[in-house]
C-alpha cells in the first residue's frame, strides 16, 4: 500500500517486447505491447495477466530470490546494505518492502508481472508533478522500469510514518468530515497538472519529453474500452443477470453525449482511503498513482462514491468547489462515472475472489464478510444506474 515521490532517476524505455498472455480467468486477453495501455481500461483486470498480484495471505509472500534482488538493489542505490528488510504489508497488486538503511527507513515497491509493464515511469513523473503543486506524496528517490538491473520495475521512496486512512476509518477514529473536505481540495488541485489526450498515458512520451499524453484521441474511446468485455464477464460469472447488463449498457449509451470532452484532466483513478496516508484529521500523503489517466473531472469524486455515503461526498464536493468550479452537468457525470467504476471494480472483485474473504481484507468493513461486499457492490451499481436515470442528488447515496 504505501507509495512515495519527487525528482526521479530518468529511465530509457523498451517499447517493443511482447509476452504471450497467460490464463485470464474468463476475461478475454488483450494483446498489447507492454509499454502501451491502449486497450486497457483498468490495469488490474484488463492486463494480459489478469488479476496478477491480487492473491492475499501467505500467497503474497515474496520468493527468496526476489528478496535477495531487492536487497542487492538497495545496496547499490543507497550505498549500504539494509540492516533489515521486511514485507511492506501491501494488499494491492504490487510486492512491497520496508528497508532500514543507515538509520533511515525506505519503502520499496516492485511490479513483477509477466507483461514487463513500465507504467511506473508515468507514475513517478505524475508523483513529481502533483508534489510540485502541493499535493503531499512520499519523496521518491529512484525508479527504474527498464528491467536492465533486475527482472522487475521498482521504486525506492521514503517511508511515510502514518497509516493508511482506511485503517482509521474501519476503527471508527477517522474525522471523516475534515478528511473528505481535504481530499476534495486535493483532487481539484492535481487536476491543474497539464495533460493531453485521454486515457492511460503514453510511456514513451514521458521518457523522452515528460509530456503526459493520453493514448486515446477521444474520451468516449477510452470510456468504452473493454466495457462490453467487463459486462460479459460479470454475466458469465453470474454476478449480473443478462437483462441487467443490457439495462446498464443502454443507460450508459443514453448519456453518451456527456463523454464529449474537449480536454481531459489528471485523474488518480484509484483514489480511496487505503491510498491516502495520514492522522485522524489530516492527510499526509496520497499514494498509488499507477492507474492515473487523462479523464473527466468528476471521475475521482465518483470513485469516492464507490465506497462512501452522501455525507462524505458532500464534504468532498465542498472541498473541491473551494479550489475549482464543478463542471457542467456534474451530477449526471458523477453517476455515469460511478456506474463505470463500479463495473470494473466488480470485475476485479469477482475475478480475484474478494467475495470469499473476511473483514481482515481492506475492502471489507470491520464486521463485514465477502457476502456483504458482494451485496454492497451490487447495491452501488443499482444506485448509480438509478441516479443516472433520475438525475438524483449525489448526496442521497
Amino acid at each position: 500500500m504505501p507509495e512515495r515521490s519527487a525528482p526521479i532517476v530518468g529511465v530509457p524505455l523498451n517499447a517493443t517486447a511482447r509476452v504471450a498472455p497467460p490464463p485470464t480467468h474468463g476475461i478475454a486477453p488483450v494483446n498489447t505491447p507492454h509499454s502501451s495501455r491502449q486497450d486497457i481500461y483498468y490495469w488490474k483486470c484488463d492486463r494480459p495477466a489478469a488479476f496478477h498480484g491480487t492473491a492475499q495471505g501467505a500467497a503474497r509472500a515474496a520468493q527468496p530470490e526476489t528478496v535477495a534482488r531487492v536487497r542487492d538493489l538497495l545496496t547499490r542505490h543507497l550505498g549500504q546494505a539494509p540492516a533489515a528488510l521486511r514485507d511492506g504489508g501491501g494488499q494491492g497488486n504490487h510486492a512491497t518492502f520496508v528497508a532500514d538503511v543507515a538509520g533511515r527507513s525506505y519503502f520499496v515497491r516492485i511490479e513483477d508481472g509477466p507483461e514487463q509493464d513500465d507504467y511506473m515511469t508515468v507514475e513517478s513523473e505524475v508523483m513529481a508533478r502533483v508534489r510540485a503543486l502541493g499535493v503531499p506524496t512520499p519523496q521518491l528517490f529512484a525508479t527504474d522500469a527498464t528491467r536492465r538491473e533486475v527482472p522487475f520495475a521498482w521504486q525506492i521512496m521514503e517511508l511515510v510514518a502514518e497509516p493508511d486512512l482506511n485503517r482509521l476509518f474501519k476503527a471508527g477514529t477517522l474525522d471523516t468530515d475534515r478528511v473528505a473536505e481535504q481530499l476534495g481540495r486535493l483532487i481539484a488541485t492535481w487536476q491543474a497538472v497539464p495533460v493531453e489526450g485521454f486515457g492511460p498515458f503514453e510511456v514513451g512520451r514521458v521518457g523522452t519529453d515528460r509530456t503526459l499524453r493520453g493514448l486515446h484521441s477521444s474520451y468516449t474511446g477510452y470510456f468504452f474500452t473493454r466495457l462490453d468485455a467487463h459486462l460479459a464477464f460479470l454475466v458469465d460469472r453470474e454476478f449480473l443477470a443478462p437483462a441487467r447488463a443490457t439495462e446498464i449498457r443502454a443507460g450508459i449509451e443514453t448519456h453518451h453525449s456527456l463523454l464529449d470532452l474537449s480536454a481531459g484532466c489528471l485523474v488518480h483513478k484509484d483514489i480511496a482511503l487505503w491510498n491516502v496516508l495520514g492522522t485522524v484529521d489530516k492527510i499526509t500523503a496520497v499514494i498509488d498513482w499507477d492507474d492515473c489517466i487523462a479523464g473527466d473531472p468528476m471521475d475521482d469524486l465518483a470513485l469516492l462514491g464507490c465506497f462512501h455515503n452522501g455525507a462524505f461526498l458532500r464534504r468532498a464536493f465542498t472541498g473541491y468547489a473551494a479550489v475549482r468550479a464543478l463542471p457542467d452537468n456534474h451530477v449526471a457525470r458523477f453517476w455515469l462515472h460511478l456506474l463505470r467504476n463500479m463495473i470494473f471494480k466488480a470485475v476485479i472483485r469477482v475475478g480475484a475472489g474478494y467475495f470469499k474473504l473476511d473483514g481482515e481484507f481492506f475492502l471489507i468493513g470491520a464486521a463485514g464478510t465477502g457476502s456483504s461486499l458482494r451485496e454492497q457492490t451490487q447495491s452501488r451499481i443499482d444506485a448509480a444506474l438509478r441516479g443516472l436515470r433520475e438525475n438524483r442528488d449525489p448526496f442521497t447515496l
